[in-house]
């Protein structure tokens, strides 16, 4: 591969699509020009695609997209969006000798390799020097999970669907949510509890069954927004409604222990990474402590967890970036 060969990169989700025109190296991409598009505006990606090169005058002859699907055979439909995208079929489209579809996640995880030290959260230390496999736990709009095999001091990265597993209640009040969520919505998955909708059904769970008082102008907040959970993290971060205090400690409770989880399953020893766009803005919740007692409380392994080296991910442009070394690795 060519330093100068030019990659379009993208980073697709559920409501927007983020573009870049990247070159260099996989391990140190470099973004020429960016833009980010509204994907309710369009009917495909391709139709965003054309907008980009339209925009930019670029033509690029390769590019990689992470997105927010499960990726099989080069396939995948965006579930948020009902868009359907094939590799083949992009690349006969959009006239480019070859397109790379991959999971967000799986982006996310190729990304943490291009991050330095001031774009990382260190939450635990852990053992000095670590090595081994490492794993990426992403809450955001969903739940995402990925694992970083080490092969020879190198990753290869796994994307998985462990959102969807059953979520494991660990204390009475727990249960008594798994038994609220269940009669909602049957099967109940980690993400009906982990990510910016579960933070709203944690909320919901308090207030309705738990009977804790919801302040009137919290209630005008949350009727005010389509999104209720930026209110509610709001008002647990300001310690002004009890009700969100308990509901983001529940949160990050249910978040460490999920993380401690995989953790276990992927025996990452070299490090777990927390994703996603809603841990960088708790930084100050996941400081107190909670969601470090509940990822190490796993009975004769815990002190094997407390060796992890547990850093949150600042960087907003991780997937971007994942998705730029991942196309310019196979340019």
């Amino acid at each position: 591969m060519a330093e100068t060969s030019m990659v379009l990169a993208g980073d697709v989700g559920g409501t927007k699509s983020a573009l870049a025109l990247v070159q260099g190296s996989p391990a140190s991409p470099v973004a020429l020009m960016e833009r980010t598009y509204a994907n309710q505006e369009f009917a495909s990606l391709e139709e965003v695609v054309r907008r980009f090169l339209a925009d930019t005058g670029c033509s690029p002859a390769t590019a990689c997209f992470g997105v927010a699907g499960a990726v099989m055979e080069g396939r995948t439909v965006l579930p948020n969006l009902g868009w359907r995208l094939s590799e083949e079929a992009m690349a006969r489209s959009l006239n480019m000798k070859a397109v790379t579809l991959i999971n967000d996640l799986e982006a996310n995880a190729l990304g943490i390799a291009t991050l330095g030290p001031e774009q990382l959260f260190t939450l635990n230390a852990g053992q000095p020097g670590a090595k081994g496999n490492r794993a990426l736990i992403s809450a955001g709009t969903g739940l995402g999970e990925a694992l970083l095999i080490d092969v020879d001091g190198h990753y290869r990265v796994s994307a998985s669907e462990g959102g969807h597993v059953d979520f494991a209640p660990r204390s009475e009040e727990q249960m008594a949510l798994l038994r609220w969520l269940s009669a909602r919505y049957g099967h109940v998955s980690v993400e009906r509890v982990l990510s910016g909708p579960g933070l709203a059904n944690l909320y919901a769970f308090l207030r309705d069954v738990q009977g804790e008082k919801e302040p009137p102008w919290l209630a005008e907040a949350l009727k005010a927004g389509d999104d209720p959970a930026p209110a509610i993290a709001a008002a647990g971060l300001s310690g002004q409604a009890a009700i969100g205090v308990h509901a983001l400690d529940m949160f990050l409770a249910i978040y460490g222990a999920a993380a401690g989880n995989l953790a276990l399953k992927a025996l990452s020893t070299g490090g777990l990474y927390i994703g996603g766009g809603i841990a960088p803005k708790l930084l100050e919740k996941f400081g107190e402590g909670g969601f470090m007692a509940a990822f190490v409380d796993k009975g004769r392994f815990s002190e094997m967890l407390a060796r992890v080296p547990v850093r949150i991910i600042l960087e907003p442009k991780t997937a971007l970036r994942g998705a730029a070394a991942r196309g310019l690795r196979v340019n």
